[in-house]
């Protein structure tokens, strides 16, 4: 889990995301004006309510005020899902999450004019939900999309 900045031309949005590091999935997030700990928890909300994830789930962020929050670590503990954290300033802890940040603002973002807040909305929305799960190839899935990686893995499983 981790949190960007996206430059608009009214100004920044936050960009909170859930990644599931077997497939390399978006499975939650989030976006806003502001980077509050409801950015955080809206995703791992959205995340939830897409993967309904048993307990002992363990949920690996940066030492983040959103994620260091009362109201973040209850939710953790209410789907008794494990917190775990980067030591502080190791800015390698959270690498997958970086390089999404990264992919999204190199492959997707940048080189346009800015956009407004309304229109980085759907361009993000797009990029994540259309884009990056279902048609972006990942050498860590054998160059499958995150969901053809679920899809494959998962007929395996069944027919194992």
């Amino acid at each position: 889990m981790d949190i960007t900045y996206l430059a608009t031309s009214e100004g920044w949005l936050y960009l909170a995301i859930v990644l599931d590091l077997y497939s390399r999935m978006v499975v939650g997030w989030s976006i806003d004006k502001r980077m509050t700990k409801e950015l955080a928890i809206g995703a791992l909300e959205n995340a939830i309510k897409r993967r309904k994830p048993a307990p002992g789930l363990i949920c690996h962020s940066d030492r983040g005020s959103q994620y260091c929050s009362h109201d973040y670590q209850d939710l953790l503990q209410k789907h008794g899902f494990l917190c775990s954290m980067s030591r502080k300033g190791e800015c390698q802890g959270n690498a997958c999450a970086e390089t999404f940040f990264y992919s999204l603002k190199v492959e997707w973002i940048y080189g346009e004019p800015l956009k407004s807040r309304y229109r980085m909305k759907q361009e993000v929305r797009e990029y994540i939900e259309v884009f990056y799960n279902r048609q972006r190839l990942h050498s860590k899935n054998g160059y499958l999309s995150p969901c053809d990686f679920e899809r494959v893995k998962s007929s395996f499983l069944l027919s194992a």
